[in-house]
């Protein structure tokens, strides 16, 4: 049986496979633990800042930053945000800004309104146009005030107020 070479190369990937798993934590992506968004070294002043602002309490990053339509939309929004993560982690191919897409701008619209939407009903139905984003004057609820961070990538010069 060993020498077949289907059976090695397919023992080989599984051993390979399950080594990765392992040494990666490569389930933990799978949920939702902000620790895990954290990881990626890039991210640490998203996740401090986050971390010491009021909806630490209260959120995680899933919450915010992928849909809660369906079960398929989270995990193929996951998917395609993290492979965007890992490529550019790995390319080294990193903005000196991280800043949101205007899909990802959306899916945080969305999500606001979601959890928000006692309050904010008689915005949205109102008669005045709803055509801002939450954030552009809430913008230190979900990850604290611009600048509060020790990492570079927080500076306000690279941030600038609208």
């Amino acid at each position: 049986m060993l020498k077949n070479p289907l059976f090695i190369a397919i023992a080989a990937a599984v051993i390979a496979l399950g080594t990765f798993v392992f040494v990666t934590d490569a389930p933990s992506y799978g949920g939702s633990a902000p620790e895990t968004c954290a990881n990626c070294h890039v991210m640490d002043s998203q996740y401090e800042n986050w971390y010491h602002a009021p909806h630490e309490k209260w959120t995680e990053c899933v919450d915010c930053h992928l849909p809660h339509e369906n079960v398929v939309a989270y995990y193929l929004e996951k998917g395609r945000q993290g492979a965007k993560d890992v490529y550019a982690f790995t390319t080294g191919n990193i903005p000196v800004a991280i800043r949101a897409s205007e899909k990802t701008k959306g899916i945080i619209q969305t999500n606001c309104i979601r959890c928000h939407e006692s309050q904010v009903e008689s915005i949205v139905m109102g008669a005045q146009p709803f055509d801002r984003y939450c954030w552009e004057c809430h913008r230190n609820v979900s990850h604290g005030v611009r600048g509060a961070s020790g990492a570079p990538f927080q500076d306000s010069s690279l941030y600038p107020v609208k």
